[in-house]
Order: C-alpha cells, then sequence, then structure tokens
C-alpha cells in the first residue's frame, strides 16, 4: 500500500521523503517531545519586537516579585495603629471609608501583635516579621497604596496588566519583556514560579501575554522535581539519534520556510525549538539548588518543614536572576492571605511561612553584589479592614494599604505615605497601581508612556497614561 500523499514529500530522484509531521509523530519527538516544548515556551504565533521606548537611565535590569496572594493586612504587619486597641470592640462612627465584601462590617477590630523600631531607620514592623525587620534598613516600606477594587480578580487583573475591568491584557513581566528583551538566550525571560501545591487564585492569567505575541507569556517553571516537563530527553533515547532528529527536523522546517518565507509562525517556532534545546542543559542547572552550599538553603528556611517550600522557589528566583532572567514571579496556592476568618492566627501563620526567606532574598543579593541591579517587590493586590468580620476576620479594602520594595534604585530605609489613624484610608502620598507600574518601568530605563503597541488601531500601554494619568513617583526613589 502506499503511504497517504499527506506523509510523504518527493524528492527529485522520486524517492519519497517524510513530511515533518509523520517524522514528528515517528521519531518520539511528538506531544511528549518538542512539540511539547514548542507549547510550552509561548511561541506558536507570529512574534514582533517593541518599538525602541524612549530611555532613562536604567538602575535595574531585573525584578523579582515575591506575590502576597490574598491581601496582607497592614496594621498587624506594616502600619502600627495603636487606637484600634484601645477601641477594640466598639462600634465604629466615623468616616473612613469601609468595603463590606463579604458580610456587613462589625466592630473595631485590634491587632494583638506588638511593634517595635528596627534599624537606624527606626522602620515600625510587627512581631510577625522578625526576619524582615533584619532588612528595615533596605526597603522602602510604602503604606499609601491604593486600589480600585476590593476584588481579587479585579484588582489582579489591575497589578498584572493595568486594568481592573478589562480581561486579556498583557502582565506586567511580558511588558517588560516586550521592551528590553532577554539577557540569556538559553533561559526565557519571564518566568513564574508557583506553589506546588496549587496555583493562585486567577491561575495562568496572571502571567499571560494577552495580545502581545505569545512568545512573552510567562514561563512556569517547578520548584520541585523537573523544572520543565518534557525538556529532557527520553532516557531510552540516544544522545546521537537525538541530534539526528534535530538535524532533520531543523531542514525539514528550513525547507518548508523557504517554500513560504512569510510565515512568521513557523520562524517563531524554529526559533522556539532552538531555546528549547538550549534549555535542556541550562535549566536544569539553574534549578538545582544542592549547588547551594548548606548555610545558603538554611539561610532560606529550606531546612525547616514550615518554610521550604516557599523558601525553594525564593532561592531559585535568585538563581534564575542571575542567570539573567528577566523577570521572576513567585505566587502562594490560592490566597493564604485572605484573612476572613481567624485573622490574627493565619497572618501570624503565613507571616512565618514566608518572612524568612523574603528577608534572606534581600540580603543574600546584596552579599553577591546584585541588590542594586535587581529590584525585590513584596505585595498583595489589596489590604484588610479595621473592623471585624465575624469575630475575629478581616474583610478586603482597597483604600490604604502597605507593601515594600527593595534594591534597583529604590530608596533604603525608607517610608512612604501614611494612612488615617486606623489603617485603612491613604491619606498622603497616595500610590497607586497605575504609577507603581510607571515607577517600575522608570528604574528598567524605560519611559512608561513610549513602552506602546498597536492593538485594533490603538496605542496600548501598560499604564494607559491618557487614561490613568499615572506618574513616576519621585519621593520613592534614591
Amino acid at each position: 500500500m502506499p503511504r497517504p500523499a499527506h506523509d510523504t514529500l518527493a524528492d527529485s530522484a522520486g524517492c519519497h521523503r517524510l513530511h515533518r509531521r509523520a517524522f514528528l509523530g515517528r521519531s518520539g519527538l511528538g506531544i511528549t517531545g518538542m512539540l511539547a516544548l514548542a507549547d510550552l515556551l509561548r511561541a506558536d504565533r507570529a512574534g514582533g519586537t517593541a518599538a525602541t521606548p524612549r530611555q532613562a537611565p536604567a538602575r535595574a535590569s531585573r525584578v523579582i516579585c515575591l506575590f502576597q496572594n490574598g491581601g496582607p493586612s497592614q496594621m498587624d504587619l506594616f502600619d502600627p495603629k495603636p487606637v484600634l486597641n484601645r477601641l477594640h470592640g466598639q462600634k465604629y462612627t466615623g468616616s473612613s471609608k469601609v468595603d463590606a465584601i463579604m458580610n456587613r462590617p462589625g466592630a473595631i477590630l485590634g491587632s494583638p501583635f506588638a511593634f517595635r523600631k528596627h534599624g537606624r531607620s527606626g522602620i515600625e514592623l510587627s512581631e510577625c516579621l522578625p526576619h524582615t525587620a533584619t532588612i528595615a534598613d533596605e526597603i522602602t516600606l510604602v503604606r499609601s497604596m491604593q486600589a480600585d477594587t476590593p476584588c481579587h480578580e479585579a484588582a489582579l487583573r489591575l497589578w498584572g496588566g493595568g486594568s481592573s475591568i478589562v480581561l486579556g491584557r498583557p502582565t506586567v513581566g511580558s511588558w517588560i519583556e516586550y521592551g528590553l528583551g532577554s539577557l540569556n538566550d538559553n533561559l526565557p525571560a519571564y518566568i513564574v514560579l508557583p506553589d506546588p501545591d496549587g496555583p493562585p487564585v486567577w491561575g495562568a492569567n496572571n502571567w499571560t501575554n494577552g495580545w502581545l505575541p505569545a512568545r512573552y507569556q510567562g514561563t512556569v517553571f517547578r520548584a520541585e522535581g523537573p523544572a520543565v516537563l518534557n525538556l529532557e530527553t527520553p532516557a531510552n533515547l540516544p544522545a546521537a539519534a537525538r541530534k539526528n532528529q534535530l538535524r532533520h527536523l531543523a531542514a525539514f522546517n528550513q525547507r518548508h520556510l523557504e517554500r513560504f518565507p512569510d510565515n512568521t509562525d513557523l520562524a517563531a517556532r524554529i526559533a522556539n525549538f532552538e531555546m528549547a534545546a538550549r534549555m535542556q542543559t541550562s535549566a536544569p542547572d539553574a534549578t538545582d539548588l544542592a549547588q547551594e552550599t548548606t548555610a545558603t538553603r538554611s539561610r532560606y528556611g529550606l531546612d525547616n518543614p514550615a518554610t521550604a517550600s516557599y523558601g525553594r522557589r525564593v532561592l531559585l528566583a535568585r538563581r534564575l536572576i542571575e542567570r539573567g532572567v528577566r523577570y521572576v514571579s513567585v505566587y502562594h496556592a490560592g490566597q493564604p492571605w485572605d484573612t476572613h476568618s481567624k485573622n490574627a492566627e493565619e497572618t501570624k501563620r503565613v507571616s512565618g511561612m514566608v518572612d524568612q526567606a523574603s528577608a534572606a532574598l534581600v540580603a543574600d543579593l546584596k552579599d553577591r553584589g546584585l541588590l542594586d541591579s535587581t529590584i525585590v517587590l513584596w505585595m498583595g493586590e489589596f489590604g484588610r479592614t479595621f473592623l471585624s468580620e465575624g469575630a475575629d476576620g478581616r474583610d478586603h479594602s482597597r483604600w490604604g494599604f502597605s507593601i515594600w520594595m527593595a534594591g534597583g534604585g529604590f530608596k533604603r530605609g525608607f517610608v512612604h505615605g501614611a494612612t488615617d489613624e486606623f489603617g485603612n484610608q491613604a491619606t498622603e502620598g497616595i500610590v497607586r497601581f497605575h504609577d507603581l507600574h510607571a515607577t517600575l518601568l522608570h528604574l528598567l530605563g524605560i519611559d512608561h508612556t513610549q513602552l506602546t503597541v498597536d492593538h485594533d488601531g490603538r496605542l496600548e500601554s501598560l499604564t494607559d497614561h491618557e487614561v490613568t494619568h499615572a506618574r513616576v513617583i519621585p519621593e520613592l526613589l534614591a
């Protein structure tokens, strides 16, 4: 029986050659091989390059975002408010804005945690953050963040893509890669480190490329086991055979590209296969935490079951930016900071899980001479209310919450902004996510008004500055 026409190509001598798809299927390079890599690295659609944005002098080249899913309680961690304890249990009769998402707000809820000043800067921090206290002189603490919405998914859209209401916009890491490109041809420029216990709320939407070319989507690495599934050569396939397969595949692709020179999908896919081949050696090396000293692993909490999982991801983030990855996001499963009940108990538990590794990252980067060129962000999507939900919970609040950042041109040992006496509403130095985006891009050497792409006839940007009036916050800069 002759082979189906779509499985073969005839050369000038009449000999039949395997079609590309047939070759992939018969050589073991199918779903579990190179095609899976192509899908993984997100380069199946045509790619483009950013118009060169007008540059400011770059202070940083890389970013690690330690995202605290759910909304950490600012008055229990970063923003001491003694009045809450004085008025604990009393009915609130003032005018501060309150978001009631789950239930009607109850009485004023005090904090059981003691605060004290740390470092030469004297930044006041909660007893829940003893390790962060050791880096107080390295951080900029912003106590006056505001979000547009008190809903998780909408607030995640706002941080990630610059709009709480428009779905499918490119996320921060995608914009940074689009504007700056890669520092290492052997690893993706934008990598995501999710929790082995599960994805964050809103899942892969948190690292989508939106309508930017697919190559700019965040690539998921695992912190346990193989970093990237389907990346390694199958154990039963000799190295020489794999080289032959790749050589034949490259020849098939090149012939196809010569026949269809305008097929940018194929051109992107060819580059993607090349990246995948390079990653077979670079990714395992980058994610091999056994290369770290016992002291370093202990520094990040890898010797403690309560801190090991998070510490492993944060240490891996450091190893990735050392190797030229532009943007790394570390996520929790679900949203552990969403303390609608047992606020004090859960805030203490989650703080204990993340505090050591977060502080270790900043100190480690400084020791290695990397902090000046790396921005570390510690943030959630909003904060919590000063009124109780039920007996001992806190609901969502968008009006005034806290985040911190370190390195990359941010001031050290500095507190920006303030909230009202209840720690609820920003009253001085308000910073919105759009302003944070603009400031972040500025430190990376990008003018946020110039980093644009034509989408459906409109010049789109991360900050959409003509609508949001986003601005760089100079008070945060060293």
